[in-house]
């Protein structure tokens, strides 16, 4: 039997490589694609640039500008204030609010605020009087101040973290209970006489430099090492950015959000037992309003409200720039309304140009 075959044409593609396409290519169209695909070229980089005060300072120096233009003119219209006597009576000034603005930025950094550093700053003194008075030795009254100012600072932090208050609602209803607390403890009078020894410790210098500011550089020296050396330095800026981001990644939110607390009113502990030696008496008003100069200090420095922005060296050069302020209106005879007026100019200044660099970097 003969067998039927169907035969249908089949049609066939034929894959070419790259190579013969290229060879079909004329030399023109080959010449068109490579000049098509050509990346654009960069543009020429300048042989020399002019570095800027930004790009030395960073963030500090607006706030270096501000100090250094207060210390020229009021070297050029008092002849007081270079003086030794005077330059060690600034130190021991700024010394204190230096320390405590420092305290403030670790918990501005992380988005927070901290209303209670001038209350805690008055408690931890008036007790560390009252025990001294009692008699108790002095190093143990001294860890006793600055730890109650912990203790303080760590409730501060839970009701942050765990009560889920707003820092501005925890920490002012700390400022009234540590203010009513040593209002009660003292009966609303000054705990006095201190031991001489004790007065020494915040009025005495070493090689003529005031004790004060020795802390006060140790202090700011020992947070700037923190926040740009150390891991949990990167955790504070890291929270303050982005707090979910920061947990996804693996950081302790809620440990960082209670330390900077902690830390903050150690630190005005420190400040309130620093600031009764200085006196030489437990004054129940002392650090009434001071929780607003560290604030500043900390704004003035080139600090963000909204978090993740400033340094321990920018939060003291503002706490200078208000004590050289303060000084400079002491020596020149000028309102002391008028000088708040001038630090309250210099905290919109800063924060407006805090908001134009914002909007300026989002838009770039």
């Amino acid at each position: 039997m003969p067998r039927l075959m169907w035969r249908e044409e089949i049609e066939t593609t034929t894959i070419k490589g790259k190579f013969e396409d290229d060879a079909a290519k004329t030399a023109e169209e080959v010449a068109a694609e490579g000049e098509f695909l050509k990346e654009p070229p960069a543009p020429p980089r300048p042989g020399h640039r002019v570095l800027k005060l930004g790009d030395i300072a960073g963030r500090e120096s607006g706030g270096l500008m501000v100090l250094l233009v207060a210390v020229g003119a009021l070297t050029l219209f008092s002849e007081e204030f270079l003086t030794g006597s005077n330059l060690s009576n600034l130190a021991r000034q700024v010394a204190i609010f230096g320390i405590i603005a420092v305290g403030q930025l670790l918990v501005i950094l992380t988005s927070g605020i901290d209303l209670s550093v001038g209350s805690v700053l008055g408690l931890s003194g008036a007790v560390t009087a009252q025990l001294l008075v009692a008699g108790w030795p002095m190093p143990i009254a001294l860890l006793v101040g600055i730890l109650l100012g912990s203790v303080l600072g760590i409730v501060n932090g839970l009701l942050v973290t765990e009560a889920k208050l707003p820092p501005f609602i925890a920490t002012l209803g700390m400022l009234g209970i540590a203010r009513g607390a040593v209002l009660v403890i003292t009966d609303a009078k000054t705990v006095q006489p201190l031991p001489e020894g004790f007065q020494t410790l915040a009025n005495g210098t070493v090689v003529g430099i005031p004790n004060l500011l020795l802390v006060a550089v140790v202090v700011t020296v020992l947070v700037h090492f923190v926040l740009t050396r150390t891991v949990f330095g990167r955790y504070i800026y890291a929270v303050g950015s982005n707090p979910e981001s920061a947990r996804l990644a693996g950081v302790p939110v809620k440990l960082v959000i209670i330390s900077v607390y902690a830390i903050s009113a150690s630190l005005a502990g420190l400040g309130g037992v620093l600031l009764t030696s200085r006196l030489g008496a437990g004054i129940p008003t002392a650090g009434t309003g001071f929780e607003l100069n560290a604030i500043a200090a900390c704004v003035i420095g080139g600090a963000s409200l909204f978090g993740a922005k400033g340094s321990a060296l920018g939060a003291a050069t503002g706490a200078l720039i208000m004590g050289v302020l303060n000084n400079g209106g002491n020596l020149l005879a000028i309102n002391a309304f008028y000088l708040q007026i001038a630090i309250g100019v210099l905290i919109l200044v800063a924060v407006g140009f805090d908001q134009l660099n914002t909007r300026s970097q989002a838009r770039a």
